[in-house]
C-alpha cells in the first residue's frame, strides 16, 4: 500500500472516531445531568478524553509518514508507536480516577443516589456505538498497520465494558442495589488498567524492533529474494520493526565467478523485489555473499 493511500485512509478512521466520541461526550453528559446519573456524567468525561487519545493518535500517524531525511535515514515510523505510549499514560490516569471514585463511594460512604432510566437507555446507546466505533478503528489499524490507531481501537473497546458496566450498575441501583454502581466502576477500572499494560507491551514491542512472531514477514522476504534469477540461497535475514513499516537486512548468496557490477545488479533486483513484494517492508539492506564460500561471509 503506498503512503498516500495509508495517509487518506488513516486520516479517514481518525476523523470517524473523533467525531463519534464529540457526540457520545455531549449526549452521555447532558442525559447524565438531566438524569441524575453520576456514572454517565463520568463517562463523558472518560469520552472526552479519548478525544486526546485520538488527537495523539492522529498526530503519531502523521509524523509517522513523513518521509526518511538526513537526520532520520530511516524515516520517523517510530512516532506511531510512542502516540501509542502516550495513549497508555492517559488509560492509567482514566484507571486512576475511576478507582478514587470507587474508594469515596465504598470507603468514605459518599451518597449512592439511583439515577433515571433515561441514563439506562444512553448506557445501551453507548455499547453500540462503542462497538461501532472501535471495530471500524481497529480493522483500519491493522489494514494499514498503525500502531497508534491500533492503540486507540483498544482504547474505544474499553468503552464498549464501561458502558455495559454503567448500565448493570444503573440498573441494579434502581432495584435497590446502590452498591452495585462503585463495584462495577471498579470492575471497568481493572480492564482500563489491563488494556493499558497490553498496549504498552505492544508499542514497546515495536519501538524494541521485535519481530513478528508469525515469522510471516522472514518467509515473505525469503521468498521474494529466490525469485530473482542468479539468487542461490538466502539467510541471516534481520528485521528492524519501524511501527507502520519495517526495514530489512539479509545475505544471499550468487555465483562466486560473478564480477562486481553483476553481483552489485543482483542485488539491487533483490531490494526491488521485496520492497514491491513484501507489504510494510520499506528499506532493504542485501550483502552479496559467493554460495561456494558461505562460511566466509560476515556481517
Amino acid at each position: 500500500m503506498d503512503k498516500e493511500t495509508r495517509n487518506k485512509i488513516g486520516q479517514r478512521a481518525v476523523i470517524f472516531s473523533v467525531s463519534g466520541k464529540i457526540a457520545l461526550t455531549v449526549f452521555n453528559f447532558v442525559i447524565g445531568i438531566s438524569s441524575g446519573s453520576t456514572a454517565l456524567v463520568a463517562e463523558s468525561a472518560h469520552t472526552f478524553s479519548d478525544i486526546f487519545t485520538s488527537a495523539i493518535a492522529f498526530i503519531g500517524f502523521k509524523i509517522g509518514l513523513k518521509p526518511a531525511d538526513e537526520d532520520h535515514p530511516f524515516g520517523h515510523g517510530k512516532a506511531e508507536p510512542l502516540a501509542g505510549l502516550l495513549i497508555v499514560i492517559l488509560l492509567l490516569l482514566i484507571a486512576f480516577e475511576i478507582f478514587s471514585e470507587v474508594y469515596q463511594k465504598l470507603l468514605l460512604g459518599s451518597s449512592l443516589t439511583p439515577p433515571g432510566i433515561l441514563a439506562a437507555f444512553m448506557a445501551l446507546i453507548g455499547i453500540g456505538a462503542n462497538f461501532a466505533l472501535s471495530s471500524y478503528s481497529m480493522r483500519i489499524g491493522k489494514k494499514i498497520n498503525s500502531p497508534a490507531i491500533i492503540a486507540d481501537a483498544n482504547h474505544q473497546k474499553v468503552d464498549i465494558f464501561a458502558c455495559a458496566a454503567i448500565f448493570v450498575g444503573i440498573i441494579g441501583s434502581r432495584m435497590g442495589i446502590p452498591i452495585l454502581d462503585p463495584l462495577v466502576g471498579g470492575f471497568v477500572g481493572l480492564l482500563i488498567l489491563k488494556t493499558a499494560i497490553d498496549v504498552a507491551r505492544e508499542n514497546i514491542d515495536h519501538i524494541m524492533g521485535k519481530v513478528p512472531s508469525d515469522g510471516l514477514i522472514i518467509k515473505n522476504i525469503k521468498s521474494a529474494a529466490l525469485k530473482i534469477n542468479g539468487i542461490y540461497g538466502v539467510h541471516d535475514i534481520k528485521i528492524n520493526d519501524m511501527g507502520p513499516y519495517s526495514t530489512a537486512e539479509l545475505h544471499v548468496e550468487v555465483d562466486g565467478d560473478l564480477v562486481l557490477k553483476e553481483a552489485h545488479k543482483l542485488a539491487h533486483n533483490v531490494e526491488k523485489a521485496i520492497i514491491e513484494q513484501v507489504d510494510g517492508c520499506s528499506t532493504v539492506i542485501v550483502h552479496v555473499c559467493p554460495v561456494e564460500e558461505d562460511e566466509k561471509c560476515y556481517d
